[in-house]
């Protein structure tokens, strides 16, 4: 649940704080003197999803808030400093660092925390917006109830408080760990409503208690309170949950893909730069590999097989031939161990995943993503859905060159259910808690992976 400040905030972190950053850029490049070109264009983009993303998390506003200013100078700065430390991270594992000018990038660097400063405290009547607190009552001292007032009590940027509960059960039916009190019963509500100024009322109560609810929203119609409804979802394991609407009809979403809307764009920006980047660095590279492989064993250079893709729709996915067949049946035999089908230079690919470069293509294509699920073959699908509860929910995402479950040591064969149900814990795991940060945290642990050359065979 949001109110009217968070929005704006969120419009703060997420659009207007990362276009200043990009305005930045480029105003630096013209004090300095130097044409702005394609690739500090790359570097614009990536600044603007990075710092996004980590002024999200870092979350500056929280100081700011309460007017402590020293401590919201240090939270812009330790903010940019975590996303000027990803661009380098990123520019020197690619090589584009050398590409810029080291003026530019000073001025830039050194500017761009101050004008966030100038830009934040130049907006008249924000901070007097943020330092509103909204007081609530909870209708429904029930495990929902208590979520929600814990939920409040630990994110001050919701700019709420929890005054206590109603509810009309005795006290031995009041669940344990309320930390406010209980006000009163459903009757009571809408005295108290008027003689304290109450600014929000929360509903937790379950659908069954629909006519007390019609009755308490009658008496409610006499005070000014905004009144929301708390839906008892949380019985279910949740993914993505939201509110929506189709049509003007309101819905609650369950289980969804994090990739809609502006994720979906931040996630598709993202995959698309970084892959052709990488695509056009790494481009030599795949010329020796196709060379290698068509010297060493007769067959095609670049292996297709069928996977499930977004939706669980069938897509074709690229490798590099690292086998005498090219299986792509009924039945598909998992690599293993010294598997004789590995040729030796195919050998040599899976160690280090040179093999899955191609796969750059797909994420070009649309068809993948640079992070997310590893895609199975089709038969392995069709095998697995019958055994392991919620295994199809992973293909509500794109599937992915790495994932979440390979960066925490489920890369390769998976010879036994329980480590398939491992590795699927974490694709459903990597759904509830995706963020940009998350998606460049797991494409610094493969590199890593990679580099040590586990479980790949």
């Amino acid at each position: 649940m949001t109110v009217n400040d968070v929005p704006l905030i969120s419009f703060y972190q997420r659009v207007v704080d990362p276009m200043i950053i990009m305005g930045m850029l480029y105003l630096s490049s013209m004090l300095v003197g130097v044409p702005f070109n394609g690739h500090a264009l790359v570097l614009m983009v990536l600044a603007f999803f990075i710092s996004s993303s980590v002024y999200s998390h870092v979350d500056p506003y929280r100081a700011w808030r309460g007017n402590r200013m020293l401590a919201y100078a240090r939270d812009i700065v330790v903010g940019w400093g975590l996303t000027v430390a990803l661009l380098w991270v990123l520019g020197a594992a690619s090589g584009l660092s050398k590409l810029f000018d080291p003026q530019v990038l000073l001025c830039w660097f050194v500017l761009t925390p101050v004008l966030l400063l100038a830009s934040h405290l130049a907006v008249p009547g924000r901070a007097k917006r943020a330092k509103e607190v909204r007081s609530v009552v909870v209708i429904g001292a029930n495990d929902v109830g208590l979520k929600f007032a814990r939920t409040v009590s630990t994110n001050p940027n919701l700019f709420m408080s929890v005054v206590g509960y109603f509810d009309d059960r005795t006290e031995d039916r009041w669940p344990a760990g309320m930390q406010q009190p209980m006000l009163g019963k459903m009757a009571d509500v809408a005295d108290y409503v008027r003689s304290h100024n109450i600014k929000m009322i929360v509903i937790s109560q379950p659908l069954s208690a629909q006519p007390r609810i019609r009755k308490l929203l009658d008496e409610l119609q006499d005070t000014t309170a905004s009144v929301y409804f708390l839906p008892d979802i949380y019985v279910f394991d949740l993914m993505q949950a939201r509110f929506d609407t189709v049509d003007g009809m309101p819905v609650i979403a369950i289980c969804e893909s994090p990739f809609t809307g502006f994720n979906s764009m931040v996630k598709r920006a993202s995959d698309f730069v970084l892959a052709l980047v990488i695509q056009i660095l790494l481009l030599p590279i795949m010329l020796v590999i196709a060379a290698a492989i068509m010297a060493t064993s007769p067959g095609p250079v670049i292996f297709r097989q069928r996977r499930y893709g977004l939706y669980g729709e069938e897509i074709i996915v690229y490798k590099f031939r690292s086998m005498t067949v090219a299986e792509d049946g009924e039945q598909v035999r998992q690599a293993t161990k010294n598997d004789q089908r590995v040729t030796r230079i195919g050998a040599f690919l899976r160690k280090t995943s040179l093999d899955e470069l191609p796969q750059f293509i797909n994420v070009l294509q649309g068809r993948m993503s640079i992070v997310g699920p590893r895609p199975h073959a089709v038969a392995h699908n069709e095998q697995y859905r019958k055994l392991i509860k919620g295994y199809m929910l992973r293909h509500k995402v794109k599937p992915g060159i790495t994932g979440w479950a390979q960066v925490n040591g489920l890369r390769g064969e998976t010879e036994t259910l329980d480590k398939m149900e491992a590795r699927i814990n974490y694709d459903l795991d990597y759904l509830r808690r995706w963020s940009l940060l998350l998606d460049i945290w797991i494409i610094v642990r493969t590199v890593q992976v990679v580099l040590k050359r586990e479980n790949a065979h």
